[in-house]
């Protein structure tokens, strides 16, 4: 079957909540993007691995869309079904009066949940409270801030393998590294959901950690449009710093541009292309490698195709 013709037959299965050509520009927090072939929601475990099932069985690959933060999709769009994760429920299982197991689904926004277990004196994803994301993202990606990331506390992940089976991973064997997880760019395992290690502690210190975290976000990281932490610190530095003192803050290409407020964000002023940001990022790296000799590494992931010629 070719793919247009298995792209209907798949939406017809999905039904009427599936969306052919959907733009991702409404689904990422950069605001660009090229059409899905297919987009669907999911809001729970059932029908995001049922959906999955049903674009494997066709041979139509499928890319899960979280928030759409540290996410470039590039202006020809995501070949595919693409399922935007909404399965957000979680539980805390008390184990002791200073412990506790988190189980949250993938599609959970972390910062959420993290502002609510927070003040209710849970305490280790207080440094989330900023990251804007889902728990399946943060964990292939080991999201971080704060001294703080995801590794910490992660006690085991479920994913759906390649096989179709639900299975239980530890924590070591996902090969965490900084901004890294072997999870990352692995399309054929699907994070469900996770267990983390939550600690008991008092509900006004874990407030006043997030204020302070929140405080310096705003002082410090743009408003507009952006994708995130554009690149990885490099060791011992930070991208930022770099990019600032090449001189880079506030270089346009279109409507992107470096931000002003914090080197290491790419801002949309409105209307930019993934082709502008491509492009802007080659300025940067090229010229800090020149100043510095530092290869600045994406923290951001780059998907779909290039817009047609």
């Amino acid at each position: 079957m070719s793919v247009a013709p298995a792209i209907a037959e798949l939406a017809a299965a999905l039904g009427a909540r599936a969306r052919p050509n959907e733009s991702l520009a409404r689904h990422t927090t950069l605001r660009i993007g090229g059409p899905a072939d297919l987009w669907i929601e999911a809001h729970t475990l059932v029908e995001l691995v049922e959906s999955v099932t049903r674009a494997r069985e066709r041979a139509i690959p499928v890319f899960i869309l979280g928030n759409g933060s540290n996410l470039l999709v590039l202006d020809g769009g995501i070949r595919g079904l693409v399922i935007e994760n909404h399965c957000n429920q979680f539980r805390l299982n008390v184990t002791n009066d200073k412990q506790a197991i988190l189980r949250v689904e993938s599609g959970a926004a972390l910062p959420l949940i993290a502002n609510q277990l927070a003040r209710q004196g849970w305490s280790g994803l207080e440094w989330a409270v900023g990251v804007p994301g889902t728990v399946g993202g943060a964990v292939a990606g080991n999201a971080g801030a704060h001294a703080g990331c995801i590794a910490d506390r992660l006690l085991t992940v479920s994913i759906l393998d390649e096989a179709g089976q639900v299975i239980e991973l530890p924590k070591t064997d996902l090969g965490f590294e900084y901004r890294q997880s072997r999870l990352k760019h692995s399309r054929g395992e699907i994070v469900l959901g996770a267990d983390f290690e939550m600690t008991r502690d008092d509900p006004q210190a874990c407030i006043a950690r997030m204020n302070q975290y929140t405080e310096h976000r705003r002082r410090t990281q743009p408003t507009e449009a952006s994708v995130g932490s554009m690149f990885k610190n490099p060791p011992g530095d930070y991208a930022g710093r770099l990019i600032e003192q090449a001189g880079l803050k506030g270089t346009r290409v279109g409507n992107v541009e470096v931000s002003p407020v914090h080197a290491n964000f790419f801002v949309n002023h409105g209307g930019a292309t993934a082709t502008d940001v491509v492009q802007l990022i080659e300025i940067v790296k090229d010229r800090v490698a020149r100043k510095f000799g530092v290869e600045l590494e994406l923290e951001i992931e780059i998907v779909g195709d290039k817009a047609a010629a």
